[in-house]
């Protein structure tokens, strides 16, 4: 059961949409400076590609959006 739930959970995080520098930079409207500051301060969390280039998930710059709107980011 455990094994199962593993693979199922490898499998969603594999097919999380993944965003580069410049795409939330461009949701947000700031610099890719400010995105690469943000993953300094821990708002973001960076996945490195094999390459070492940052990837940053959906699911987390949707939060962010989120709680700017609210005023509380």
């Amino acid at each position: 059961m455990e094994q199962a739930h593993a693979e199922t959970t490898a499998e969603s995080s594999a097919s999380e949409r993944l965003l580069s520098p410049a795409e939330v930079a461009e949701q947000f409207g700031v610099d890719v400076r400010t995105v690469a500051r943000w993953e300094h301060d821990g708002r973001l969390t960076a996945i490195r590609t094999l390459g070492g280039h940052r990837r940053y998930l959906h699911r987390e710059v949707v939060v962010l959006l989120a709680a700017r709107a609210k005023g509380t980011a």
